[in-house]
């Protein structure tokens, strides 16, 4: 059975909490830093952050509802070689399934890694949450959580969560060596630190918390968020299915794409150090364009938008996690999300597999199987 332990909530501050509870394990022995969400102190943004003085988890704040990258890019980044020192990571449930994917696609490894969890309350895109924290950016940290955890939802002042938070059904860190619960807690009082792994029961051991049972309301609350959040996904399906059914559809759906490429860019399982779409094959000579114009009598400029997408469906359906930073990065708020999580959905479904789900499960096309889509290819 997982240990599972109490972190004392004083004053009713859950950040507070939280930011000691980090503090207490950046103080271990064998950790080395902490990377963690921090508030910088020249703007009010959040960004990820490494540390290893415990002075600066001060301006830690995870549960902070903004998401402005998936931190899986930044665990990949410090883990591809070896860093020297064991790293603790605080990630939300979209990151850890994407660093999972990533240490599968040979792209980061965990051997120096232990992953902290919490619940995921949801997030703003970048957009909003500037509109929603204006200038009081760790207050409204609170203000959101108080918000979400007493069921009035984080439809705050005209500013509502992102799509992709809406339509998640893994609002808990179940991916984590140590997953830190928040939902159907008394978080007046304290919250709850559950080992997942042998790793994250070792560091609790170290941390010598006290030991508590998990609570009774805790399962009814996140079974009743998954099945709304999964009603809310399904929609999505059917909505954006009937919006791209066809290539005309399609075509219309992603109009006003100008192949900036930023939903590449911060697409945490988009791997490749080289992108096609970036090299001389898609440079076509300036005749050509006029060769293409002269055929159809027209063409849309910038031209290979749809391939691109199509493309980039084919290349990471399998391994798309739903985290919505497509989305988030598009600068004409094209649904991208809701496009590639669709496609992904029926990709993972013929395969057979929850992307970044379990980590000991071969990613789709990496092996082969005798018996898998015999219905497709024709072989009994």
């Amino acid at each position: 059975m997982a240990k599972t332990a109490n972190i004392e909530v004083k004053n009713q501050d859950i950040l507070k909490s939280l930011r000691e509870f980090f503090r207490s394990v950046l103080q271990l022995e064998d950790i080395s830093a902490i990377l963690v969400p921090l508030h910088l102190p020249m703007k009010n943004v959040v960004m990820p952050a490494l540390i290893t003085d415990p002075v600066h988890l001060d301006d830690a704040d995870p549960l902070a509802p903004v998401f402005p990258m998936n931190g899986a890019k930044l665990v990949s980044r410090l883990t591809r070689k070896p860093v020297g020192g064991k790293i603790a990571v605080v990630l939300r449930s979209c990151e850890i399934r994407a660093y999972v994917e990533l240490v599968k696609l040979k792209q980061g490894t965990t051997d120096e890694t232990v992953i902290l969890g919490t619940d995921c309350l949801g997030a703003y895109n970048n957009k909003d949450y500037l509109k929603f924290a204006g200038d009081d950016g760790k207050g409204s940290t609170v203000r959101f959580c108080e918000s979400v955890l007493s069921g009035k939802g984080a439809a705050i002042n005209g500013v509502d969560m992102a799509t992709a938070c809406k339509v998640c059904e893994y609002p808990v860190a179940d991916g984590a060596d140590i997953s830190i619960g928040l939902l159907g807690m008394d978080t007046k009082k304290n919250l709850m630190a559950k080992a997942l792994t042998l790793k994250g029961e070792e560091l609790l051991n170290s941390l010598g918390l006290p030991q508590a049972g998990e609570s009774g309301t805790r399962k009814a609350v996140v079974e009743s968020l998954v099945a709304e959040r999964k009603t809310c996904r399904d929609k999505m399906f059917a909505q954006t299915s009937e919006a791209t059914g066809s290539l005309e559809k399609l075509t219309t759906y992603l109009a006003n794409c100008i192949n900036c490429y930023n939903c590449r860019v911060a697409c945490p399982v988009c791997y490749c150090k080289e992108c096609v779409f970036v090299t001389d094959v898609f440079n076509h000579e300036p005749s050509q364009y006029l060769q293409w114009a002269r055929r159809k009598g027209v063409i849309k400029m910038p031209t290979d938008t749809i391939f691109y997408h199509i493309t980039r469906m084919a290349h990471i359906s399998t391994a798309c996690v739903g985290c919505g930073q497509c989305s988030n990065a598009c600068p004409n708020d094209i649904p991208v999300m809701e496009l590639f999580r669709t496609v992904a959905r029926r990709t993972q479904k013929a395969f057979d597999y929850e992307a970044g789900k379990n980590p000991e499960q071969a990613p789709p096309l990496s092996e082969f199987r005798e018996q898998e889509l015999s219905d497709v290819v024709g072989i009994n």
